[in-house]
């Protein structure tokens, strides 16, 4: 069968080099965003809608800038963002006297946890993830204030798999029961007919297992392919040998699907809206120095990987994988609701409203005084 095709999205900033290291970085559309620039015009603030105290507006002139920031992101190229931010002390400079302290998380299931458990501030994640937990807190642990990547995720699988009817009896991986991946695969899976399990049972084991333990259970034949983001399907393919059955934009209109976005803890941003619109700041920079300097941009996030994994990725890794994520500040609103339809179809979540799920006002503030159009929360939120 053919895959099933999500809901529209918006489009993100392509990566444009004609270096050999990293592939194209372009920017699409007038709904794309080049980079952010926050006014110091304050937001306004109005009454707050139930659910979500933040829904309504948030306000720089009240609460007080924090003394700290707790920050978690992934060593993923799909995290380019957060790591160009804190590796060129982009984020420092703007929090200015707010202490930025980072943690790096290899699933978003695990991230979400530390920020509901109060233990994380802000988080760059993916959208199953950052929904999951806002389920789980009925609609006043988080709010989403920014994007920052678009596509990035492929099934990547072993040689012996040429079609999807060979997928049957054999074990897939993904990152974490629940993350972004791991809804994707298992919705895709159950179009074509197969059923799964949370145990890892039914006709296509899925098996949730940490990226780094994927790679090296794929390069031993003990798994039989995983459906991850960047960088680790293009490892799998350059390192595994292995195939692309299913490229994800493959089934979303144009290719665009979110893959990460900035998300903060409800209460922080309303105690703190001055130090989020400080990181939002260092946001702008970050995404601006990106895609100004695409080739020095792809060598730092090889470095800061290495640093904080142990290994650096090989060219031919960073490459392809450079080529298959886009930066972008816009979190694609419109194709949140679709994400949530297929967790509930995989009987991970339940059907809940998302109405206040994210507060784009600092975000289409400095999108206005940069010149840039502003984004949509698709009637899910304030923008």
């Amino acid at each position: 069968m053919s895959p099933l095709r999500f809901a529209p999205a918006a489009r993100p900033l392509k990566r444009t080099s004609s270096a050999p290291l990293v592939a194209r970085r372009t920017l699409l559309g007038a709904a794309a965003v080049a980079a952010l620039a926050l006014t110091a015009a304050c937001a306004t603030a109005t009454t707050p809608t139930a659910g979500n105290p933040a829904a309504s507006g948030t306000s720089t002139s009240t609460g007080t800038p924090a003394s700290e920031l707790r920050l978690g992101y992934f060593a993923n190229v799909t995290h380019t963002t957060p790591i160009v931010g804190v590796a060129k002390n982009f984020f420092a400079d703007k929090l200015g006297s707010t202490k930025l302290t980072t943690q790096i998380f290899n699933a978003g299931p695990d991230e979400m946890t530390a920020l509901l458990g109060g233990k994380l501030d802000a988080a760059y994640v993916g959208p199953s993830s950052a929904l999951n937990a806002y389920v789980k807190s009925k609609g006043t642990g988080l709010t989403i204030v920014a994007g920052a990547e678009n596509a990035g995720a492929e099934l990547v699988v072993s040689s012996k798999i040429t079609s999807i009817a060979d997928l049957k009896g054999k074990t897939l991986a993904s990152p974490q029961l629940g993350n972004t991946q791991d809804v994707a695969l298992r919705y895709w899976l159950k179009q074509q007919g197969y059923a799964t399990t949370q145990q890892g049972g039914g006709d296509v084991k899925i098996s949730p297992t940490d990226n780094a333990t994927t790679l090296t259970l794929f390069e031993a034949g003990k798994i039989d392919g995983a459906w991850v983001p960047e960088p680790w399907a293009s490892r799998l393919v350059v390192e595994g040998g292995g195939h692309v059955l299913v490229d994800e934009k493959s089934l979303w209109p144009s290719g665009q699907f979110a893959t990460t976005n900035l998300v903060v803890a409800t209460s922080y941003l309303t105690a703190h809206p001055q130090t989020v619109k400080a990181l939002l700041e260092g946001q702008v920079a970050a995404n601006s120095w990106v895609t100004a300097n695409p080739t020095d941009a792809a060598t730092l996030v090889n470095t800061t990987i290495k640093s904080l994994t142990g290994k650096a990725l090989k060219d031919a890794v960073i490459t392809r994988a450079w080529s298959e994520e886009n930066v972008t500040n816009d979190p694609e609103a419109s194709s949140l609701q679709t994400s949530l339809d297929h967790a509930v179809s995989d009987g991970l979540l339940k059907q809940t409203s998302l109405k206040g799920i994210y507060d784009l006002t600092l975000l289409n503030q400095a999108l206005t005084a940069a010149g840039q159009s502003t984004v949509s929360s698709a009637g899910l939120g304030n923008q």
